[in-house]
């Protein structure tokens, strides 16, 4: 699927990178302002290595940038990168309303669609009961 100028492998590591909780975390925080990795590291009983783990993730997926304050590595919120995804779920929904809404179309269409067959006769067994053999 190829949403506006997203290839498939772009929108695999959007979708790869917000699936985690933690990222999804780190996103709304970095949102609010930019945040250095220490600081990020202290809201999460995770190690500094594993947060600069999930920010590496964040940021292949082009949804936070890093950038050097002298010790420190501020991490911000790529708003042009949320709002790809954003596109990318969009194109999605669109796509699965537009199925459902042909099988409701067929289904309104075809009266006996709605009704199911249950029990013996609806796989052609025997409906008669055989009793035990003596």
């Amino acid at each position: 699927m190829v949403v506006d100028e997203l290839s498939d492998e772009t929108v695999d590591r959007l979708f790869h990178a917000l699936a985690d909780t933690t990222r999804r975390d780190i996103l709304r925080r970095c949102v609010r302002g930019e945040l250095s990795v220490s600081r990020l590291a202290e809201a999460y009983p995770m190690s500094f290595a594993a947060v600069q783990k999930h920010v590496a993730v964040l940021e292949r997926a082009g949804l936070v940038t890093k950038q050097r304050s002298g010790r420190e590595q501020l991490v911000r919120t790529d708003p042009d990168a949320v709002d790809r995804a954003r596109r990318a779920l969009d194109a999605l929904e669109s796509a699965w309303r537009g199925r459902v809404d042909r099988m409701a179309r067929l289904l309104a269409e075809d009266p006996g669609a709605g009704t199911s067959r249950t029990g013996p006769s609806a796989t052609g067994a025997n409906d008669e009961k055989e009793g035990p053999e003596r």
